[in-house]
């Protein structure tokens, strides 16, 4: 069954990216699931000051930069596993390197 790990973060791990320390803990996990063959796929995604929000209001579209939604965690990346159950996902997901600041949503992907 594939999962996907949502990772959120606080606006001060955006800014510790660059960090080798904190890089380093994310490369030593993406690492870990490729080499246990479970990672199907997944990014880490840019700042939400880069982002933008299209939403439908009626049959138009409205469009507007972010940040949004403003919030104390902003999503920061994914993960996407593919193993037997929640249990297993649950448990990479203890492993995530995130700060005590930061969090992780174990979702399974959607069946069509």
């Amino acid at each position: 069954m594939q999962y996907a790990l949502i990772i959120r973060e606080a606006p001060e791990d955006f800014a510790r990216r660059d960090d080798p320390a904190y890089r380093d803990g994310w490369v030593a996990y993406s690492k870990a699931l490729a080499q246990a063959g479970i990672m199907t796929g997944g990014a880490g995604l840019t700042g939400p000051e880069t982002g933008t929000i299209v939403r439908r209001k009626g049959w138009e579209h409205d469009v507007q930069d972010g940040p949004y939604p403003e919030g104390k965690e902003q999503l920061g990346g994914f993960y996407l596993i593919d193993v037997p159950d929640i249990d297993t996902a649950l448990e990479w997901a203890t492993r995530v390197p995130i700060s005590d600041k930061g969090s992780v949503e174990v979702r399974p992907r959607l069946q069509m």
